[in-house]
């Protein structure tokens, strides 16, 4: 698979993803993509939830809109009982 590949911008700001890599990645039409800006740089990935602390993919619970992990929730509660 190639690792780059230039596209255009169209005039809504899409960008199509080649379709291997829509293959490659099983990126199917209606698949939730996570697009971070970082240090200049753009980054697409699938998005898949996680802890917002440890990044724990399982075990999660919704907190003030932020998924969090039992463990990581267990140990906040024990910090706000001191």
């Amino acid at each position: 698979m190639e690792k780059g590949m230039v596209r255009k911008i169209d005039e809504l700001g899409r960008v199509v993803l080649p379709v291997e890599w829509r293959r490659a990645l099983s990126l199917e039409e209606g698949t939730l993509l996570e697009m971070m800006f970082i240090n200049g740089e753009i980054s697409v990935k699938k998005y898949e939830p996680s802890c917002s602390f440890c990044n724990k993919d399982y075990n999660l619970i919704m907190y003030n809109g932020k998924r969090i992990c039992r463990e990581c929730a267990d140990k906040i509660a024990k910090i706000s009982a001191i």
